[in-house]
């Protein structure tokens, strides 16, 4: 996600149908499939978590549903990105990666306050996502963005894997290093929005 300018962003989203399966308006695609089973999957995590802490099982449940957050792109890719999969992918990471965090929190595995700070930039991230898409630009992810969503998955996998539950240092420190980057973004995705919002002054 890096610094591209605001004209650069003022596409709305869709693909060209030329090569792709499915169209932008379409909601019954593979892609939309992996996804809402993760979305379907991300109770069983909490309560896996919240039940057993960190185990083998945890461990093997959050790979999988980790692993699986590029499948449902990988395949939009190829067949066709849509409206309703470019808003139900983010969703599903958020619900899993916060689910998860709070869950630990719960444990008392992870502090509250990094936990709090990155569901805060969530929220900001997302709001200013909306009103964005309300004047038909299209907002690309931020490298930074997706480096901050794999250390987050490392996070919670370290918190969650028995052989380093009881190194707390190693699991708070990166939690702690994903908040950075999150916070880092999150200022990147404000400065967009303050010249979008001067772009559309100067428009009137």
């Amino acid at each position: 996600m890096g610094g591209h300018g605001v004209g650069a962003r003022r596409k709305v989203e869709g693909l060209s149908t030329s090569s792709a399966t499915f169209g932008p308006s379409a909601l019954a695609t593979p892609a939309n499939a992996v996804t809402i089973a993760r979305l379907a999957l991300a109770p069983i995590l909490v309560a896996t978590i919240v039940d057993r802490g960190p185990s083998w099982v945890t461990l093997a449940l959050w790979f999988l549903l980790a692993v699986t957050d590029g499948v449902d792109g990988w395949v939009a890719r190829r067949q066709g990105a849509t409206r309703s999969g470019a808003f139900l992918d983010p969703l599903a990471d958020k619900v899993l990666v916060l689910g998860a965090m709070f869950a630990l929190v719960g444990r008392g595995r992870f502090w509250l306050a990094p936990v709090v700070l990155l569901a805060s930039r969530e929220v900001g991230v997302s709001a200013y996502r909306a009103w964005a898409g309300q004047r038909g630009v299209s907002i690309p992810a931020r490298w930074g963005a997706k480096l901050k969503t794999v250390v987050e998955d490392l996070a919670v996998g370290f918190a969650v894997m028995p052989a380093t539950a009881d190194h707390r240092l190693v699991a708070t420190t990166v939690l702690w290093v994903s908040v950075l980057l999150a916070l880092w973004t999150g200022g990147q995705y404000l400065a967009d929005a303050r010249t979008m919002a001067g772009a559309d002054i100067r428009a009137v």
